[in-house]
């Protein structure tokens, strides 16, 4: 049953079956044709409708609507011209404004594919009129656009929470510290390539401009405020935050900017709609897979595997990096969360790892494999928005990888930079 599992899935994939009806179609085929006898219609149902009975879940379709109203209603145009502000007198003024960009737009979407589709084509546009040349415009692009499922609200993060059944309001914590780390690292790297190439950098901004621009960015710059606020006051759960961002984003659109019609909304919500519907298809199919999984015992015997190289926590922690970029590279994130998680949590709490610390560590990898051949989305995304050549958009990128790489082994070694705030603001987890 384990080859069928395994090497089936790889199989239908390879062939080109959606990732959700690929799942569906090697699980059914193990349940009925595996060692462990045949599983009657009614669990099969059964287990396939639970995946999606989380009401952890409604999240997702609320976080991606509430990026999609941001975007329609200009307010990510509004949040570049701020970030400009504050940053474009740098050298490489505009990098630096398109990661501080994609960190505000990030506490609203919680999507890498949404901060580059999104703010991508504005910085894009905006880089080359002021004589940046288009690969290293590209790259800033996409390795900044990790930073949206890395800092809260992160739609990943809710799903390795609905997997793990960690705490979405921990693993958003979390991921606060290692947001302003990429942050940070991305600004040198984008400092070293400025003075290097003598990249411009913007006039500073005379303080009327600059309060012009602050005033039209005050009120999406609440937005992670009043989420984060709202979650860590108990006032609300993170699935009511993703709500409240989608009634924030009408009002900013409707009421505040204008910049929202009817046709508009219409349009958003039927395409908030159909990607909400290829996630509940991949989400039910990895219920059944995943309990197919576990039934053949798969589960124990990579556990049993993990713990008899070794019981070092940082060891194992090296070695699922190792193996989780390479996963990256093939697989979507949500699917790599929905069928991994279930697999490694029995070898995490084992061996005393902090759950939230490697849902940080995972989603980190994860994101990683976006900006990477052959299948990152994130790199096909840029491809579209800026005409390029898909190598030339890789060879453009992999400077980035250094930074990334560099927190990514900082916050495995190094667990206190995700638990600490968590820990501080909700109380050390027993």
């Amino acid at each position: 049953m384990i080859y069928i599992l395994t090497l089936g899935l790889l199989a239908v994939l390879l062939v080109g079956v959606p990732v959700g009806f690929g799942l569906g179609i090697t699980a059914l085929y193990a349940s009925m044709f595996g060692s462990s006898g045949t599983i009657i219609a009614t669990i099969l149902s059964q287990k396939t409708l639970f995946g999606l009975q989380n009401f952890l879940l409604v999240a997702i379709p609320l976080f991606i609507l509430a990026a999609k109203l941001m975007n329609t209603a200009g307010i990510t145009r509004k949040l570049f011209g701020f970030a400009n502000t504050l940053v474009g007198f740098m050298p490489g003024g505009l990098g630096h404004a398109n990661i501080i960009a994609s960190l505000i737009f990030a506490g609203m979407s919680g999507a890498a594919v949404a901060d580059a589709a999104g703010l991508g084509q504005i910085e894009l546009k905006a880089m080359k009129e002021a004589g940046y040349d288009d690969e290293f415009s590209v790259a800033v692009t996409a390795a900044s656009s990790t930073i949206g499922p890395i800092f809260p609200p992160s739609i990943p993060m809710v799903v390795f929470a609905f997997a793990s059944g960690a705490s979405v309001g921990r693993l958003f914590l979390g991921g606060v510290v290692p947001a302003f780390l990429m942050v940070a690292t991305m600004m040198i790297m984008v400092t070293i390539f400025a003075i290097k190439r003598n990249y411009p950098r913007q006039p500073v901004p005379t303080l009327k401009i600059a309060a012009v621009n602050f005033v039209e960015a005050i009120l999406p710059l609440l937005t992670p405020v009043i989420l984060l606020g709202g979650i860590w006051t108990g006032k609300f759960t993170p699935t009511e935050a993703a709500s409240v961002a989608v009634v924030y984003a009408l009002i900013l659109g409707v009421f505040v900017y204008r910049e929202l019609g009817f046709k508009d909304i219409a349009r958003v919500l039927v395409e908030t709609a159909r990607e909400t519907a290829g996630i509940g298809i991949v989400v039910a199919a990895s219920a059944f897979y995943g309990w197919i999984l576990m039934k053949s015992g798969f589960t124990i015997y990579v556990g049993e595997w993990m713990v008899s190289i070794t019981k070092n926590p940082m060891l194992i922690l090296l070695i699922l990096n190792a193996f989780l970029l390479i996963v990256g590279c093939f697989l979507d994130s949500t699917v790599a969360i929905l069928i991994l998680t279930p697999i490694l949590m029995p070898v995490i709490t084992r061996v005393g790892i902090d759950p939230v610390h490697f849902g940080v560590v995972m989603v980190l990898n994860l994101m990683i494999g976006l900006l990477t051949p052959p299948f990152g989305i994130v790199l096909f995304v840029m491809q579209h928005v800026s005409g390029l050549k898909f190598d030339r958009i890789v060879k453009a990128i992999a400077p980035f990888y250094i930074p990334l790489f560099a927190v990514l082994f900082g916050i495995t070694l190094v667990p206190s930079l995700v638990t600490w705030l968590p820990d501080l603001l909700m109380g050390i987890s027993k």
